[in-house]
């Protein structure tokens, strides 16, 4: 088959050649009018000489790059591909692990797929297209997966309504693209949790946190542990295996209250020393004093855009100052930013001018970042997005 092909502007190809997999539509020369989004295209120097082949999309990024070379892009790619990035992770230890069985599978341009994420739990991967050509080869994609990961994964589901450009009108539902079993329980580290991939954010679990979390469970032993933004209790079951004296989670929705309080039960039964409460985390911090001394803060998002970067720092300084406020004397905080546009620095410098407000003697226990499961391309360093702190405040 023929692909469509796109010129780029003189010196546009500066990237390329350094391997980075996005262009932007002010790269282009040629009209795309004719191109259809999603359709893969090849790219061509002003000079005439191919230097890439992807998706195209209408949009900022017009190309997600999916090859540097001249290649069909077809279900041989995808188990290529696929094949490629499972044995990373066999290679880490997340995957064929017998106490664990959550991992993430693709993550992106890291896994040279840009637009693409993988999760898998127990026997089920989670599909969540990023790009219109990822939704456009989502059949042939689950074909690929289902014979990589054969014996390994039964069911595969399809989760990209929220995460395609709604402009596109591609009348995405999410749904099963094999298999249907919802068995939704999954083991990390040898905790077990409930999954929704039905209904909840993202694929159903935040994957990312796992050695943060398991990183906590070794600062637990005795300690009051409160963890904000708590989601599906991540944090909150570390914490209570590694001998909390009391574990109290809190987050604004109901559902993620009632999915913790689950969570928690699957893996301690009965066990009191565990509370949830639904409550705006600013008001919970407001009236706290200082009856904890080990406090987590994985807020979601403050920005997504960078036109909202202004106010998130604002937001996150906000939280960590109230955190600084009322931890007990002795006291280790576990803060996060997993927004994209909030830089290392950004974070740092915010965290930095929150304890400076609150006049406490702070120490850096330790700098946390995403995953090897989640790898950051060295072509592509936007893909580091998870920025993380544990630090002493005296």
């Amino acid at each position: 088959m023929t692909l469509q092909k796109i010129y780029l502007k003189p010196g546009k190809e500066d990237s390329l050649k350094r391997f980075h997999p996005w262009i932007f539509s002010g790269a282009i020369a040629t009209s795309t009018e004719h191109i259809a989004e999603g359709e893969v295209v090849e790219v061509y120097t002003s000079k005439k000489e191919f230097i890439a082949e992807g998706h195209y999309q209408i949009g900022s990024i017009s190309v997600r790059v999916l090859s540097f070379k001249q290649e069909p892009i077809d279900v041989t790619f995808w188990k290529k591909k696929l094949a490629s990035a499972y044995a990373v992770r066999k290679a880490i230890g997340v995957a064929g692990n017998p106490l664990n069985n959550t991992f993430r599978l693709v993550h992106g341009e890291g896994d040279n797929l840009p637009g693409l994420v993988i999760d898998v739990y127990a026997k089920t991967a989670v599909v969540q297209a990023h790009s219109v050509g990822m939704h456009v080869d989502r059949m042939e994609i689950a074909e690929a997966l289902s014979e990589v990961m054969e014996g390994v994964i039964e069911n595969i589901y399809y989760k990209s309504e929220t995460t395609l450009p709604f402009k596109a009108d591609l009348n995405s539902e999410n749904g099963f693209l094999k298999g249907g079993n919802t068995d939704n329980i999954a083991q990390e580290n040898g905790l077990n949790f409930h999954v929704d991939w039905l209904k909840g954010q993202k694929t159903g679990f935040f994957v990312d946190q796992r050695e943060n979390r398991a990183l906590l469970e070794k600062y637990s032993k005795g300690r009051s542990v409160l963890n904000m933004f708590c989601y599906t209790g991540g944090f909150s079951f570390y914490a209570m295996r590694g001998g909390a004296d009391i574990v109290h989670s809190v987050d604004s929705s109901a559902k993620a209250i009632d999915l913790t309080n689950k969570n928690v039960a699957l893996n301690f039964p009965g066990d009191e020393r565990h509370e949830a409460f639904e409550e705006d985390g600013f008001k919970f911090l407001d009236k706290i004093d200082d009856k904890y001394d080990l406090i987590i803060l994985d807020p979601p998002a403050f920005a997504k855009h960078k036109s909202a970067l202004r106010n998130a720092l604002q937001g996150y300084r906000r939280l960590n100052a109230k955190a600084f406020e009322k931890i007990k004397p002795g006291g280790i905080i576990f803060t996060f930013s997993c927004s994209q546009v909030v830089t290392k620095e950004n974070f740092r410098t915010t965290v930095f001018t929150a304890a400076a407000m609150s006049g406490r003697s702070v120490r850096i226990l330790h700098q946390l970042t995403q995953p090897a499961d989640h790898p950051v391309s060295i072509y592509h360093p936007e893909g580091e997005y998870l920025k993380g702190l544990v630090l002493y405040v005296e």
